[in-house]
């Protein structure tokens, strides 16, 4: 007789079943999944760009970034106190050397320039009353010497005269050293007239000389205040254009604040900077490629910045034709600095793909009309071409589009 089998044994044996359909599944759906990433999917090749690798020469570059300039450009500030009277132009007008842009209140400046012009003419007459002052008083002197000069002759004359007669007998002693003792005075006399004026002309040349410089120093400040009060008729340095300019009449000017710039926008140049781990590799005359547009602009660094600002280093690029008409003030532009150069690289047109030096995970085209995932070394690189160090032959085709969609592919198939 047969036994029912319990419920709760029957529910046992539906879960093993179960189970063991479920399992087939599973594998079916791994097997399924190994199938695609192991043969990958298909893709158009008009969907994909494909690059072909060469053998060639390679302009090793580090990237940076620029600002196209002026290549000159001048403020000009007010050189006193002031405020605005008149504007006589507007922002992007073309002016010539020598126009003037404003009209500044020059009335306080005007009245410190006509004191500095009366003191360098009061200091003039100084110099002239003490030239006479000293002339007369050393004319003066010089004619004493004389006199005392002739004196001390006249003496002498007469010490001969008492010496002569004292030998024939008809002189005393006495009137012989009272002729000596008048000529010996005479002498010290003269010897001491002659001292004071050697030191009254150089007392003299020394305080005339003290008046003349304080004299040049007066007709110095009177050039510097006349210099002052032509800056403050704010004229054009030279021909360009107005790229500011300040128009509020009748405000107030600080000494040294800006008050217009004029620019060449016919010439420019670049303002570079790059990260500050990258510097070593600016030289002063190393060349760059400036990216303008789809265009490429050459130029050589003129100057590098000694410091570093917020981790970047600035640099100035000269270029080649600094007129051309894809320049445009203001305009950012990407850079290229050249600092090597490899002969018989193997390398592939450089695309978004590249981030830098590296290894890269890239599909190569094969034989079988197939994309196949190789491991790639990268390197050095430039606007153009990126260094290939391992992983890819010259005449092999790669795919230099974005294929992060296919991340997980070992190969798909292309078609046409």
């Amino acid at each position: 007789m047969d036994r029912e089998i319990p419920v709760q044994q029957q529910r046992k044996e539906r879960m093993k079943r179960i189970a063991k359909v479920a399992a087939v599944f599973v594998g079916l759906a791994a097997v399924i999944v190994a199938v695609v990433l192991l043969m990958g999917d298909s893709v158009r090749s008009s969907e994909i760009i494909i690059k072909k690798a060469d053998r060639g020469t390679l302009e090793s570059s580090v990237a940076a970034s620029g600002k196209i300039v002026p290549l000159y450009e001048q403020a000009i500030v007010s050189p006193v106190s002031t405020r605005i009277l008149e504007v006589y132009c507007n922002e992007g007008d073309t002016v010539e050397a020598g126009q003037s842009l404003l009209r500044l209140d020059l009335q306080a400046a005007e009245t410190d320039l006509q004191r500095a012009a009366d003191e360098v003419r009061m200091k003039k007459n100084e110099i002239e009353q003490a030239s006479l002052s000293n002339e007369t008083y050393l004319t003066d002197l010089e004619m004493r010497v004389k006199v005392k000069e002739m004196s001390l002759s006249h003496l002498e004359a007469e010490v001969a005269n008492e010496r002569r007669l004292d030998s024939i007998g008809s002189g005393t002693g006495d009137r012989i050293r009272q002729a000596e003792l008048a000529c010996s005075t005479a002498r010290m006399e003269l010897d001491q007239l002659r001292t004071q004026l050697a030191n009254e002309r150089k007392s003299y040349a020394a305080s005339f000389r003290s008046k003349q410089l304080e004299g040049s120093i007066s007709e110095r400040n009177l050039a510097a205040m006349q210099r002052t009060v032509d800056d403050a008729g704010v004229k054009a340095p030279r021909k360009g254009t107005v790229t500011w300019l300040n128009k509020s009449l009748g405000t107030s000017i600080g000494a040294g604040e800006k008050l217009a710039v004029v620019s060449d926008l016919t010439h420019f140049k670049i303002e570079g900077e790059i990260a500050e781990s990258s510097s070593g590799k600016l030289s002063v005359g190393a060349p760059v490629r400036v990216r303008i547009n789809r265009n490429i602009v050459d130029g050589r660094i003129s100057t590098v910045s000694p410091q570093s600002k917020d981790g970047m280093v600035q640099f100035t690029v000269f270029l080649d034709d600094d007129s051309g008409k894809l320049l445009r003030s203001g305009l950012r532009t990407e850079l290229n600095v050249v600092y090597d150069v490899q002969d018989s690289v193997v390398r592939i047109p450089n695309g978004a793909y590249f981030l830098g030096a590296g290894s890269y995970s890239m599909f190569v085209k094969t034989a079988d009309n197939r994309l196949e995932r190789r491991t790639v070394s990268l390197g050095d690189s430039n606007f153009d071409y990126v260094e290939v160090r391992a992983g890819i032959k010259p005449g092999e085709e790669v795919v230099v589009s974005d294929m992060r969609k296919y991340d997980r592919r070992g190969s798909i198939k292309l078609k046409d």
